[in-house]
């Protein structure tokens, strides 16, 4: 009756989080600045756990470990990306929070669209946010079903184990907005941390001794496991450009963008970012449990090498309390980041598109409603994604990062270059975007292993300046007030 006990301590999480992310938002106002924005009234804290609750995510907590037990050095990635990903948001990232405050936004695009007068732009980010959303919430919702599955021994199959935590997030979403994400990230993150470090370091030094031993070991048994280049799990501009992609596109998914509206004030948002590289510490306690899977496990015994995390706990001979426990804290890494962005995702579907769309705007109230039917909407097709798609969880990352950091020309245009133009904004995004999905379809060839999202990115640039060159100039006062800021 193990799996029992695992289970009942799992399902006592869930009623947790469940009611800490419902109740958040309780006795606020019904208006969109509060279920998007927080009234940009959030802190550092807060903040902190807010933003680390999207990186901490079912791909590093899950995805992580899968990548060090079947792709060795590759995974580092994962610390290089954590430890510089904000790193960019400290050029525009106080910027974009002035814009917000001054001119009332709540999503990314409603800044863009508004800088370059287009509400086609608008349009054209919804497309591309909601199509990178569905795939990320897809990898949350299959990390969660993964701790289900082995959880239960089998028992719970991995639509349901999906299905369950689809359902408990959607309600504390649905009715505690961004307040409701933001307070169960809290928790979720302070539990995720302590129990990384703790099982990290218990692997290490259960199995072998301590990290320099267990890394001796593999080296002797797979010395081409702890190499990046040709022969190993990922090729030199693989890796480079995996990491490159993941720096430059991490602060412009929308649902880590629009954070810039919810923080207090700009020395809250500079603390966040200053603090934030802290979370690549907490990272490599993570990377251990999957290295230490390697000599105990083989590949064709445990199947998708995301499943090395749960596998671990559950083959060892832990107490069901302690394998419940941790298991919960899987789930947690997993809720942390679907929350958020299934948050963003009805935001984004209901501001940046349903709205724009209308010839009539909605009141505030009909605003939040739209929100949170959409936010059911986006949950239910990234089920269906999850259930149906084959991909590893850090493969279903990156195919979105490729297509998010096609935002960044808009941004540096947006903030330090007057001379762009409406036209020269939508034919560079639209080019960047389609070249990159022509490359992860299959249409158009990998170019030296180098990832579509930067060979997208490249041509992004270079059409945003020709175009905005050949084309007339927009209105300067106009333009001065977002370079001015």
């Amino acid at each position: 009756m193990s799996w029992f006990v695992v289970l009942v301590i799992i399902f006592l999480y869930l009623l947790f989080v469940l009611f800490l992310g419902s109740f958040a938002g309780r006795g606020r106002e019904s208006s969109v600045s509060e279920y998007i924005a927080a009234n940009r009234n959030l802190g550092t804290v807060v903040m902190y756990f807010l933003m680390g609750g999207a990186i901490f995510s079912a791909f590093a907590y899950l995805g992580g470990p899968g990548w060090a037990y079947s792709k060795g050095a590759a995974s580092y990635y994962l610390l290089a990306y954590c430890a510089a990903g904000l790193i960019p948001w400290w050029v525009w990232g106080p910027l974009a929070a002035r814009a917000g405050k001054k001119f009332n936004y709540v999503t990314q695009a409603q800044l863009f669209a508004d800088r370059f007068q287009s509400k086609a732009l608008s349009v054209i980010m919804a497309i591309v946010s909601i199509l990178a959303f569905i795939q990320y919430i897809t990898l949350q919702m299959k990390g969660s079903a993964y701790v289900f599955e082995i959880a239960s021994g089998g028992r719970i199959p991995f639509w349901a184990g999906a299905l369950i935590a689809y359902l408990v997030v959607l309600v504390y979403v649905f009715y505690g907005g961004v307040r409701g994400v933001a307070w169960t990230n809290v928790f979720q993150g302070a539990f995720m941390v302590i129990t990384a470090w703790v099982l990290g370091l218990y692997f290490a030094f259960k199995l072998y001794g301590g990290p320099t031993e267990m890394f001796r070991q593999i080296a002797e048994a797979k010395p081409n496991h702890l190499l990046v280049g040709p022969g190993t799990g990922m090729g030199f501009a693989e890796f480079t450009t995996a990491v490159l992609v993941s720096v430059l596109g991490f602060a412009l998914w929308p649902h880590l963008f629009m954070k810039a509206y919810t923080a207090k004030s700009e020395k809250v948002l500079k603390q966040t970012i200053m603090m934030y590289p802290t979370f690549a510490i907490f990272m490599v306690p993570v990377l251990f449990i999957g290295f230490a899977g390697i000599m105990q496990v083989a590949p064709d015994v445990l199947g998708a090498p995301d499943r090395i995390l749960p596998w671990m706990f559950s083959n060892m001979q832990f107490p069901s309390v302690a394998i419940g426990l941790i298991l919960a804290a899987a789930l947690a890494a997993a809720m942390s980041s679907q929350d958020t962005i299934t948050h963003a995702a009805g935001a984004v579907f209901a501001q940046d598109l349903v709205e724009v769309l209308k010839k009539k705007k909605h009141t505030d109230q009909e605003a939040t409603l739209w929100i949170r039917v959409s936010v059911v909407g986006f949950g239910a097709v990234s089920y269906l994604i999850a259930i149906f798609g084959g991909q590893t969880l850090v493969a279903l990352l990156l195919g979105a990062y490729g297509s998010i950091v096609q935002f960044l020309p808009l941004t540096i245009a947006t903030f330090f270059w007057p001379r762009a133009t409406k036209a020269g904004a939508i034919c560079s995004l639209l080019v960047g975007v389609i070249y990159n999905y022509l490359i992860v379809l299959k249409y158009v060839p990998e170019f030296l292993g180098i990832h579509a999202g930067i060979q997208g990115l490249v041509l992004n640039f270079i059409v945003l300046i020709v175009v905005s060159l050949l084309t007339k100039p927009m209105n300067k006062e106009h333009v001065q007030k977002f370079v001015n800021l």
